[in-house]
């Protein structure tokens, strides 16, 4: 892939992982922090030749790279940030829930700073529990990781997703970053209207919730059955990662008193097919930790709306 200049001080280069998950593959970012020195957001997935590729795109404009900032530990985003550092010498930060090799901490509500450059740091829990969004008030960018990507939406799935938080993160990062004129996502293009961007992702996801409970009302009790109401136009290919969203939803209503679980019941074939993720069928590898795929749904639970 091709190092492109989004903007004065800004390059992409999108990491060779394509897939269902990944899009068109995961956008590591290098920014320009000055006296020869650059910031790498992102390296994405333990893949030599793309570590490489970085390394080389700094030195090719007579720079190394000095820091390493993980937004989250999905596969397809940190685990290259050790060979990255093994070429460069750079140090890696990461949120303090970071479970990934780091030596140095990006802290909510503080700001990472390196020669002239300055980035805001903020928690931006809901798709991991570990991930930071970070914020270059020069150039009114925000770089979301997966909390907002270029193309669709994104996945949040139990245990390591939670929808409620995900929600209340898209509403602060909106509030907060008010002023901001670009979203560099972790996945896709450059995303040119923030706001605009934010209120459809709010829209989206209260929609989907209205959804969840109108479909209770009428009958639907189970996973399976929601699914196939509310996810009919979608390739069924993708129903079991759906299923892990619907879970999402009901997780967050059951907290908020508005949904019960009525009873567990063994799964007929229909609905354990539509349940078990097939990772080999999907052809992503990072499937198995974005869906929760070592926590499966387990048994079909029956709920009811509270009255």
């Amino acid at each position: 892939m091709a190092l492109e200049r989004l903007s004065e001080r800004v390059s992409r280069l999108r990491a060779p992982n394509p897939g269902p998950m990944t899009l068109s593959g995961t956008n590591s970012y290098l920014i320009d922090a000055g006296r020869d020195r650059f910031v790498a957001i992102d390296p994405g997935p333990d893949h030599q030749g793309h570590a490489l590729d970085l390394a080389f795109a700094a030195s090719d404009r007579g720079a190394t790279i000095a820091a390493i900032l993980v937004t989250h530990g999905h596969p397809d985003h940190a685990p290259g940030a050790a060979r990255l550092a093994a070429l460069t010498g750079a140090t890696v930060y990461g949120h303090p829930r970071s479970s990934f090799a780091h030596t140095a901490t990006l802290w909510d509500g503080k700001t990472f700073e390196l020669d002239d450059l300055c980035l805001e740091v903020s928690d931006a829990p809901g798709h991991a529990v570990d991930h930071v969004a970070l914020y270059l008030r020069d150039e009114h960018a925000l770089f979301t990781g997966d909390v907002v990507v270029g193309q669709g939406t994104v996945v949040i799935a139990p245990p390591g997703g939670e929808m409620a938080t995900y929600r209340n993160t898209l509403e602060t990062l909106r509030d907060r970053y008010a002023g901001a004129e670009r979203i560099y996502g972790g996945h896709g293009p450059a995303i040119e209207t923030p706001r605009a961007k934010f209120d459809e992702y709010i829209a989206h996801r209260a929609l989907r919730e209205r959804q969840v409970l109108a479909e209770l009302r009428a009958g639907a009790a189970t996973i399976p059955a929601l699914v196939e109401r509310i996810y009919a136009e979608i390739d069924q290919l993708l129903w079991p990662a759906a299923a892990r969203q619907v879970l999402a939803y009901l997780d967050a209503l059951e907290t908020q008193g508005r949904v019960r679980r009525v009873r567990e019941r063994c799964a007929t074939a229909a609905e354990r097919t539509l349940l078990e993720l097939d990772l080999a069928r999907l052809g992503d590898p990072v499937a198995a930790e974005e869906l929760g795929a070592a926590a499966p749904i387990g048994a079909v639970v029956e709920y009811a709306l509270e009255p």
